[in-house]
């Protein structure tokens, strides 16, 4: 017990230094709020020009008509909207000032108790009484210690272990003697010998640390104060503390560690270059286990040989030097989680790169973990709308499916994805981007449409742009996979937009090359097709008894010269549920989407459409076709019969029909309303150019017309034949 009450002292004078430090804290709280009060009234004033309210008529004007109060009505509602919601971003920055506040304060407090610990310990009379403890310390750590696997597999090939025993003095021949004792006593279980070094390393400033193989038991003060101090770091702040209650916080987080024998694993750097590091030691490491190197840099194994490991380096890695330690940090890759992540920009690893400040959350998931089985899994059957009118009619997507995107490059691809995000507005479907490879102006542009247009809100861009490194670009989308399936299994949906795997295998292969794994195909490692095949299977539709959320799939791939039939399309293509392909040749004639009806296909089918969209675009797909194949012969004639050329005609309009501007989804009953108007003839007297203007005709019409019609077709329901007739009445009237 007396070896638990020298360390509690230790503590316990950390916790004393925390009491006399509340006046230095309180004038630091005291410097910094008046920098937070001077940026919150510059964000009030903001707040006052920002938001104008409709000037009123003035006084005497009259009363005015309905469509005048209509119209007041309604700037009214959304200068509220307006104002509440930058009364909301005003709250949450006010919140996120304040909790800056509080984190560096409290880092600047630890690193002076740090300091100010360290010096005491070392100096009279506590490095003495640190001393007439090792006995008791080095009882404890040989009580702890025992074989691990990795050790009984050195002996099956050696005959000695390496014991390493350390203090910051020298240390009796008692002491020494009850170590080597203990240590022959279990080597001679298993056969094995010892070969026993004793060092002195005055940086331990007092207790001790055994090396047994690769496996470090710690009982020095500098290991006990490295422990507190990630804990102290770990722990949660609100953002309203007082420094008193600060300082009370801290004192907790000090008196509530436990005091226990820190064990890890140890190994050094053999080799480092282009972001690949070898190491040895680490014997009972794990596959996809993150490791931390003396400089304070992570890394994430991806390759274990028997006489070596590798490890790919999260980032810099110049100030890694071969020769150098590294641990274990006992947890495999993971990434920050939760709805604190909404709205923001963040790396594969979770930190902002928005500049909007920290992300205040506590909870981590695994970046790979195994996919929902299929007990768990259940039928792909809600639709998930993006808004567009060539793949809702023609390619629908489901809650849960996994749907490709493939065409060349420069073919409207993640125009596809972004108007599908912005489509989810107000539909609690929470959105996860991830760029791989991407320029950074490319991402910028797009976290400015999806911030224009209000889908940052519920989306989260997770980033790795072209000047990331190799480890970072393959990690980015098993990260945002990693959150998608945070909200899946907590019962919401999810689409989550991969942009893009080309380039996510090509950093897979870089990778591969430097780790001398062997290549195949196009220079890929054997298993590129198990990597996006085990990125893939994550998203799922899940069973009520398994959450019930859903994770739908968009990932994007880029062809060369329009060939579908290179490795990766095709790999992709037999993991996916369908795909959406993009022709040039359409892109350039000015077919925007440009969507192949012929290569396109979605293999949950009308499973994932309304009722609505499935009747009036059943024959849609056979029309689209005929007219294409008789398009392709009639280029070589100039001669062509009636018949003929009502199909090429009704074939043009449709095609204009399906022509869509970006950022402009449209909702489920305008898509099918439009299409219905087309495919029964009403547009044949409108020029294919101008089916768009006529269709915003429309939608107006029947809007102010005949409200009950457009409730009955938002419902989705298959229209009766009495309301089909009424509908193609309303048409009528509005040509």
């Amino acid at each position: 017990m007396e070896f638990v009450y020298a360390l509690i002292n230790v503590l316990l004078l950390a916790g004393l230094l925390i009491l006399f430090a509340r006046k230095p804290v309180a004038r630091m709280f005291s410097r910094r709020r008046e920098r937070i009060n001077r940026e919150l009234d510059e964000a009030d004033r903001i707040l006052q020009e920002q938001v104008k309210l409709p000037e009123l008529p003035p006084e005497g004007a009259g009363e005015p008509g309905p469509a005048a109060q209509e119209e007041i009505h309604r700037i009214a509602a959304e200068a509220g909207d307006e104002v509440a919601r930058i009364a909301a971003r005003h709250k949450n920055d006010c919140m996120e000032l304040r909790r800056e506040l509080v984190s560096q304060s409290r880092e600047e407090l630890i690193e002076k108790l740090k300091k100010r610990v360290l010096e005491l310990l070392a100096c009279e009379p506590y490095a003495t009484r640190l001393r007439e403890h090792e006995y008791l310390f080095t009882e404890r750590i040989v009580s702890c210690i025992a074989l691990t696997p990795g050790d009984m597999s050195y002996l099956n090939t050696h005959d000695v272990l390496y014991v390493t025993l350390t203090s910051a003095h020298e240390l009796p021949p008692e002491v020494v003697d009850l170590v080597k004792t203990k240590v022959q006593a279990l080597l001679d279980k298993v056969g094995g010998k010892p070969s026993l070094w004793v060092r002195v390393d005055p940086t331990l400033v007092g207790g001790l640390t055994l090396r047994i193989g690769d496996t470090i038991y710690d009982c020095s003060v500098s290991g006990s104060i490295y422990y507190l101090d990630r804990a102290l770091r770990k722990r949660q702040i609100r953002g309203d503390e007082t420094p008193q209650a600060l300082l009370a916080d801290l004192m907790e987080g000090v008196l509530s560690r436990e005091v226990k024998i820190h064990q890890f694993q140890l190994g050094r750097v053999i080799s480092i270059s282009d972001g690949i590091c070898w190491m040895d030691g680490l014997s009972d490491i794990m596959y996809g286990e993150v490791v931390e190197f003396d400089c304070g840099e992570r890394g994430m194994v991806l390759d274990i040989e028997p006489d070596r490991i590798g490890c790919v380096i999260y980032d810099k890695y110049e100030h890694i030097e071969s020769g150098s330690r590294v641990r274990r940090v006992g947890r495999i890759a993971s990434v920050p989680v939760g709805d604190e992540l909404l709205g923001r920009v963040v790396d594969p690893l979770g930190t902002p790169l928005d500049g909007k400040g920290r992300i205040w959350t506590t909870e981590r998931r695994p970046i790979e973990c195994r996919a929902p089985g299929i007990p768990d899994r259940t039928a792909v059957s809600v639709p998930l709308h993006t808004g567009i009118k060539a793949i809702d009619a023609l390619v629908p997507i489901g809650r849960g499916q996994r749907e490709l995107i493939i065409g060349d490059r420069q073919t409207g691809k993640t125009s596809i994805a972004i108007d599908a995000i912005i489509n989810q507005k107000g539909k609690n479907v929470v959105c996860i981007y991830v760029a791989i490879g991407q320029k950074e102006t490319t991402v910028a542009d797009v976290c400015a449409k999806l911030e224009k247009y209000g889908a940052m809100e519920y989306t989260t861009i997770v980033c790795a742009t072209a000047s990331s490194s190799a480890s970072l670009q393959y990690i980015a989308p098993f990260a945002g996979t990693a959150l998608g399936e945070h909200f899946m299994y907590s019962g919401r949906d999810v689409l989550i937009v991969y942009d893009d795997l080309s380039k996510h295998a090509v950093a897979y292969r870089e990778l591969s090359l430097l780790l001398h794994r062997p290549s195949g195909r196009e220079a890929y490692p054997g298993d590129v097709f198990y990597l996006h095949a085990r990125l893939l299977e994550r998203s799922a539709r899940l069973s009520p008894e398994a959450g019930g959320g859903s994770m739908t799939a968009l990932p994007i791939i880029e062809t060369q010269a329009g060939d579908i039939s290179a490795y990766i399309p095709t790999n992709v293509i037999s993991i996916t549920d369908g795909q959406i392909f993009l022709e040039t040749d359409l892109f350039n004639d000015g077919q925007r989407p440009a969507v192949n009806v012929g290569l396109s296909v979605s293999r949950v089918g009308s499973a994932a459409q309304t009722k609505l969209m499935k009747q009036v675009s059943a024959s849609l797909r056979m029309k689209l076709a005929q007219y294409r194949e008789l398009a392709s012969f009639a280029q070589f004639g100039s001669e062509l019969d009636d018949n003929t050329r009502s199909v090429l005609d009704a074939g043009e309009r449709m095609m204009a029909a399906l022509r869509q501007g970006r950022y402009a989804p449209l909702p489920d009953w305008k898509q099918a309303l439009l299409i219905f108007a087309v495919s029964e003839g009403f547009a044949n007297r409108i020029q294919p150019d101008r089916i768009e203007e006529y269709g915003d005709h429309l939608f107006d019409y029947f809007t102010a017309t005949h409200p009950e019609l457009v409730k009955q077709l938002m419902s989705g329901a298959k229209m009766s034949p009495d309301t089909m007739e009424a509908v193609r009445a309303a048409i009528g009237e509005a040509v």
